[in-house]
């Protein structure tokens, strides 16, 4: 803000200042011209009138006497006008006489135009003219007259004067209002840049407690000085950040409680559930010889306590994840083989609900530095997912290997997600249709886990989905610490036929919906 605002200064104060000394400029030129143009055009018609006078009073006749008559007159105006003005005496194109005096001039004839012989030959009074003297770069004025001597004919007399005067001081006062110009702009430009500092600084010390505050010193506070608006500023901010810390520590509490409440029920509940365990697998083992009732309660009972110790295993893991006591081990992995792995697992699960598994693979290894049984649980969650809702159609599943990172897509073409559901599809115990009926036995929280689990290893887990085809699951990790870069491993969105492209379909040893066995 303020290399804009002392920018915004600097160009606002140059064009003006820019403008005013050019208006100031041309006024002082022309008012200097002017009053030289007057006090010229005066002084030759005053010598010419004296020359002309001296020119009728003269008793001169013969040729020497005249001759002598004009070099007299021509000196008497050369001491008149002083080294700042020329002359020049030309015979008028229509003098018939038949004397012809040698003109005296101490100016180049060049510098009378054609313009302005016709106008003293046509008997214009008093005709001027802006010239240049030459052989220099001296701005003139010539004044043109007609002079009649005796014996000899109409003759034009020229003043020649110089402005060197007037474009020297015009050239000063240029200087001065450029000096000038500059110490008002500098003066203009460090009043800004005062101004605004005195302005930022409470803000750039509001920002430094602000993120202070973001990373978690909620004792920072702003220092208050005088009764001004920015003291008002700071006392309203550090209300803010008192109210902020309050409620805070408020929900870290509660968020402290909620955690120990979940961890100490899911301990306390293995206990209970390890007897119960016990008394199922009992009753399970005997069930051929109950009733046939009693033999399905006994299934149903044994299929439940499964699930109910896979809620209690994902709580318990979710209160470690949200206590921050969860730890990696690390290793070198190929990500293929745990692929490969997890999906020869859930084969078997799956060969009643009609899906078909296809797996890509890009040539080379997919060696990244993981935590395999977590990097094993999110294959294992998202694969579940995608059978859960393919409704029995195929579910691609590429991986991929970048310079920075390895990846892994899941593809079905199933009911699918809207954006809105996209969104949501990490959330805890989150369902896109709460009426649909779990078929894999899921608690709600895998996709969560898994999404913390991604996170854990500085990796990524996106969601993509479209209502009618299907849902797409992304999870990029790093091969090493450098992390991921910009660039994505590989798309979130694959069509079918594009799964080609990015690797070569690896043969299953199981392929339940194919109806093929080892």
């Amino acid at each position: 803000m303020m290399l804009r605002l002392v920018v915004t200064t600097l160009v606002v104060g140059l064009g003006a200042v820019a403008l005013l000394g050019a208006y100031l400029t041309s006024q002082i030129r022309d008012g200097l011209v002017d009053t030289r143009v007057e006090r010229i055009l005066a002084e030759s018609a005053r010598d010419s009138t004296a020359a002309q006078a001296q020119m009728n009073a003269a008793t001169a006749e013969t040729p020497g006497e005249l001759q002598l008559l004009v070099y007299d007159t021509i000196d008497a105006l050369q001491v008149l006008g002083g080294d700042g003005r020329g002359l020049v005496l030309l015979p008028d194109p229509g003098n018939s006489s038949n004397l012809v005096l040698n003109t005296l001039t101490s100016s180049s004839p060049t510098v009378v135009s054609p313009e302005m012989r016709e106008a003293v030959e046509a008997g214009s009074a008093q005709p001027w003219q802006f010239v240049e003297i030459p052989g220099t770069e001296v701005p003139g004025v010539v004044v043109g007259s007609s002079l009649e001597i005796r014996s000899a004919g109409e003759y034009e007399l020229y003043f020649v004067y110089s402005l060197e005067d007037e474009q020297e001081t015009l050239s000063l006062i240029q200087q001065v209002l450029a000096f000038g110009a500059g110490a008002l702009v500098a003066l203009v430009v460090f009043m800004a840049f005062m101004v605004t500092l005195q302005a930022v600084r409470p803000v750039r010390a509001a920002a430094r407690v602000a993120s202070r505050l973001a990373d978690g010193r909620l004792s920072e506070r702003m220092p208050v000085r005088g009764n001004d608006e920015m003291a008002t500023l700071a006392r309203t901010f550090n209300e803010m950040a008192e109210s902020l810390q309050r409620q805070i520590t408020r929900m870290e509490g509660l968020s402290r409680l909620q955690r120990r409440f979940v961890s100490d029920v899911s301990h306390e509940l293995r206990t209970p559930l390890t007897t119960v365990r016990m008394a199922s697998d009992i009753l399970y083992d005997a069930r051929d010889t109950f009733p046939p009732d009693v033999s399905r309660s006994a299934e149903l009972l044994n299929n439940q306590l499964d699930r109910f110790e896979t809620l209690l295993a994902d709580l318990l893991e979710i209160s470690r994840i949200d206590a921050g006591a969860a730890r990696l081990e690390f290793d070198r992995i190929d990500l293929g083989d745990v692929v490969r792995e997890e999906i020869e697992a859930i084969l078997p699960a799956i060969k009643d609900h009609g899906v078909k598994i296809r797996l890509w693979m890009s040539p080379g290894t997919h060696m990244a530095s993981m935590d395999r049984p977590r990097v094993s649980r999110i294959v294992r969650n998202l694969l579940s997912n995608a059978v859960e809702h393919a409704e029995r159609k195929p579910i691609d599943v590429a991986v991929v290997a970048g310079k920075r990172g390895v990846g892994l897509v899941v593809r079905d073409y199933g009911v699918g997600l809207t954006p809105q559901q996209a969104e949501r599809v990490f959330d805890r115990f989150w369902r896109a249709d709460a009426a649909r009926a779990r078929t894999m036995g899921g608690t709600g929280l895998g996709l969560s886990i898994a999404r913390e689990d991604a996170t854990l290893h500085d990796g990524k887990l996106e969601a993509w989905g479209s209502p009618g085809n299907g849902a797409s699951f992304r999870l990029m990790l790093p091969r090493t610490s450098r992390g991921l870069g910009q660039q994505p491993v590989m798309p979130l969105v694959l069509r079918e036929a594009e799964f080609g492209t990015v690797g070569e379909r690896v043969p299953l040893s199981t392929d339940f919906a194919e109806g093929v066995k080892p």
